[in-house]
């Protein structure tokens, strides 16, 4: 089966060697599947909470050509977070005769796939939401507490 791979990691804050575990991961998949790795696609610091990932968009329009059966992810939270947007674009994929592939969470083709990948994608977008809210209230009880809450000091406000 022809394939492409996916990975992405969502900021500035996380490590290319992110993106290299999930690639080696893909490799090895690929090779004790028989599988032919056609492509890497690769969004660095990009959330996926949105579809807003030009290497994304560039596997998509990929797959209209009909260049390859298969997108291999290392989680399906690599391919989206947000359920809405994995369900309708997983639709088109398949309408184009393109699975999407999860090397962390295989599904098998029974009718309980349906349950369980629902569950998948719920979980993500659960985890973007309840990390956005820890993220605010620490940033909130830093600003409570007068200290940072990231970026760069105004002027007049450096170290000494």
């Amino acid at each position: 089966m022809k394939v492409v791979a996916y990975a992405r990691y969502s900021s500035d804050n996380q490590r290319e060697e992110s993106i290299d575990a999930q690639i080696r991961a893909i490799k090895k998949y690929c090779k004790e599947n028989k599988y032919i790795l056609l492509n890497i696609y690769i969004d660095e610091a990009r959330t996926g909470t949105n579809q807003n990932r030009p290497q994304f968009q560039q596997m998509l329009k990929s797959a209209k050509n009909k260049e390859f059966e298969a997108v291999v992810v290392h989680k399906f939270d690599r391919f989206s977070r947000n359920k809405m947007d994995a369900v309708r674009i997983k639709y088109e994929l398949k309408q184009q005769g393109v699975k999407v592939l999860s090397i962390l969470e295989p599904l098998n083709g029974t009718p309980e796939d349906v349950i369980i990948e629902s569950l998948y994608e719920g979980m993500a977008e659960y985890y973007s939401l309840n990390l956005a809210r820890e993220v605010r209230k620490g940033m909130l009880e830093n600003a409570e507490k007068g200290l940072t809450t990231g970026g760069t000091a105004p002027l007049g406000f450096g170290y000494c």
